[in-house]
């Protein structure tokens, strides 16, 4: 073989490597969704600005979780080696800064902070001139000098804020941190299938009319929830925020607790206390967007108006008049991605509600309609954001591989529930926020005996299975005033004077059945984990109103009254019985860890449909009237079955129709095919739900 002969030998075995270009890699994202492959080449950029980000970050840092270290670096921190303090804050704009409080006795510019190249000013305070001066419980501020003026400010790193009783002000407070003493450190999250999550929010917690406290709330609440079967808590307005009416949605200092309801140690004892019971601690965070005052938050900090925002528009939320974080910056970045192990690291929490992804997700704020593909993969789409929850995501799971992450996303984006490694943004769950949506429309716009089972069917399981969902009939989003609560649309004034368990009243009787029958249905068929707004579970019929000027700054609707179901003479503990017996139910068979129920059959004229879950067939009669003696349904399984639980058993508030102590034994019939199926035969009464099971 000649020279010229090798040479084309070589060539022609290595075509493929010299000359042609390398195959393309498909993320497993769109690998198991055709729907997402016109869109690849987007999902592809998204990726890459991730990955380039991620390993950018472990260049700088070591680690995603090193990097996260803003709150041990900025603020106060202590100096052993040389005997005093250090503050530090990012305030690249401003000109001059300075610290001051009581303990110079608030001279604005005595104490000068230095500016570094980065745009981090600090100063350092010995023990030797502060020691007896600067102690625990020191209030401060910083002075600072920009665009806007001169301005005293709260510090971005601030980790307790307290407000002044006289002058509604806010003010930085100094804490020596201190080890705490963590009992339950053992404490593992929930798995998938299992999740039971119980919303509150610690000041209406209470009773009282008044602002409940976090110690209230570990010896008074968390045994009620633990009661009530649930195995997680999802703590609302936990970052200090200036509004107690804005639900804890206008945060102003993201590192620091709400001091209206304790210390940082008492919050500490409620999660610890949580962990003790079985129950997990979800936190709702809030990093869609941040309060504008400029006395409590970070707007314009530095004194400029792109500090933690874009300047303009861009950096403001039109439609809930706050602003907006700038995702793509790096600073920005680090504090955002510093708080989020801010909270696991120093309180133990179990993870996250991601509060409006929705609005993080697009530069329209989702305020359009989600009608084709191209909604989510245009220039509505705001990329830095999609790379900052991948990144978070990453974070949390990398310091607890057991955590839980929930995206608030009404829009549905490809991928929230992907692995960020796979092209997604690795959250575990997504809220399902069409169910609450939907129940409510039918609620308003139909009366019962107008409903299409087949439509609520398909709204309860229109998901994909690889988008784990938090199914829930109701938040706190529809208890707020100038709303209602499912309890209340159904019942409304008759709850005032009709609840006694002596009285009979048809809208009661309507409205407790179809409670209990809208509650079975959401967390048998919605989702793969289940949340419940406190109090809800037994219809409480009060409507959220937190203090204001409009109800002359009352508490009266800004509280749960617990013993409404705790009495023994009214009829919300039999629905709240209901909802002991539903939760524990579908955690002893774990339903919600079976995928989608099976759906055996569809009866529109009898309002009836029959499903199966996890060896449990579902009986739902949603008919208002049509009590049907001797009702054959078909079942998956031949041989004898047993009614679990009834709605309509006298404890829940029924009326016994049924005999739930009864056996029912199935017939078996041929198709044509040959193949056989099954019936058995029951008393299918009108609004009820029956759950049996196969007896061994």
């Amino acid at each position: 073989m000649d020279k010229y002969t090798k040479i084309f030998c070589i060539f022609a075995t290595n075509y493929n490597k010299f000359c042609m270009k390398p195959e393309k890699q498909t993320l497993p994202m769109v690998a198991a969704d055709e729907w997402l492959q016109p869109v690849e080449d987007e999902i592809n950029r998204r990726y890459a600005m991730y990955v380039n980000r991620l390993e950018d970050i472990k260049k700088s840092s070591g680690s995603l979780v090193d990097y996260a270290n803003g709150y041990r670096y900025f603020g106060w921190q202590r100096d052993e080696l040389m005997k005093g303090w250090w503050f530090r804050e990012w305030l690249p704009e401003a000109k001059d800064v300075y610290i001051f409080g009581d303990f110079n006795h608030w001279q604005r510019t005595e104490l000068r902070l230095q500016r570094s190249r980065d745009g981090v000013w600090s100063i350092f305070l010995p023990d030797a001139m502060y020691a007896e001066r600067l102690t625990d419980g020191s209030l401060y501020k910083m002075h600072v000098h920009g665009e806007n003026g001169w301005r005293d400010r709260i510090p971005a790193y601030a980790k307790r804020v307290v407000q002044d009783e006289e002058s509604k002000n806010y003010t930085a407070q100094f804490v020596i941190d201190r080890p705490y003493d963590w009992k339950h450190d053992d404490f593992r999250a929930p798995k998938v299938g299992e999740l039971l999550i119980y919303e509150a929010h610690v000041g209406m917690a209470q009773e009282k009319e008044g602002v409940g406290t976090y110690v209230e709330f570990r010896d008074e609440v968390l045994p009620r929830i633990k009661k009530a079967g649930y195995n997680a808590v999802q703590l609302m307005a936990i970052a200090e925020h200036p509004y107690y009416g804005s639900f804890g949605y206008h945060v102003s200092s993201f590192f620091a607790p709400s001091s209206r309801f304790g210390t940082a140690d008492e919050l500490r004892s409620l999660i610890d206390r949580a962990h003790e019971l079985g129950i997990a601690v979800i936190m709702d965070l809030v990093h869609a967007h941040y309060v504008k005052n400029f006395d409590e938050g970070i707007n314009e900090l530095d004194g400029s108006k792109h500090h933690y925002s874009k300047e303009g528009g861009a950096g403001y939320q039109q439609y809930w008049d706050s602003m907006i974080f700038d995702y793509g910056k790096r600073e920005v970045e680090h504090f955002l991605l510093s708080n989020v192990k801010y909270w696991l690291d120093e309180y133990h929490f179990d993870g996250y509600r991601f509060d409006g992804v929705t609005s993080m997700l697009y530069h329209h704020h989702g305020y359009v309609e989600f009608d084709c593909r191209e909604r989510f993969f245009d220039e509505g789409v705001n990329r830095d954001a999609i790379v900052y929850l991948a990144l978070a995501n990453t974070l949390i799971h990398e310091l607890r591989e057991d955590a839980i992450t929930i995206a608030e996303d009404v829009s549905g984006m490809p991928g929230t529930c992907v692995k960020a490694e796979d092209g997604g943004m690795g959250f575990d769950y997504r809220l399902g926020m069409a169910i609450p949506d939907y129940w409510i429309k039918l609620l308003k716009e139909q009366k019962d005996e107008d409903w299409n089972i087949w439509e609520i069917w398909s709204v309860m399981t229109n998901r994909l299975p690889s988008v784990r969902t938090v199914a829930y009939a109701e938040s706190h989003d529809q208890a707020l005033v100038g709303d209602k609560t499912i309890a209340f649309r159904l019942m409304d004034k008759e709850m005032y004077f009709a609840m006694d368990r002596a009285s009979e009243n048809l809208v009661i009787d309507r409205g407790m059945a179809l409670h209990k029958l809208i509650r079975l249905m959401t967390i048998t068929t919605g989702g793969e984990a289940y949340l419940n707004f406190m109090g809800n579970e037994f219809g409480h019929p009060e409507w959220i109103d937190f203090p204001r000027a409009g109800n002359e700054w009352s508490y009266k609707h800004a509280r749960r009254q617990w013993s409404l179901s705790e009495n023994g003479f009214l009829r919300y503990s039999q629905l709240g019985e209901f909802d002991r017996a539903m939760v524990e139910m579908v955690k002893e068979y774990g339903v919600m860890g079976d995928g989608y129920p099976y759906n055996h059959m569809m009866d529109e004229h009898n309002k009836t449909m029959v499903y199966s879950h996890r060896g449990l067939v579902f009986v739902l009669n949603w008919h208002p009237t049509a009590s049907i003696p001797d009702y054959e349904l078909c079942v998956p399984w031949a041989g004898k079955y047993e009614v679990l639980f009834s709605s309509d058993e006298k404890r829940f508030g029924g009326h016994d129709r049924a005999d739930v102590a009864g056996e029912h034994f199935t017939t078996t019939h041929k198709r044509e095919d040959g193949s056989e199926y099954y019936t058995i035969n029951i008393y299918n009464t009108s609004r009820t739900g029956i759950v049996l099971r196969l007896s061994e």
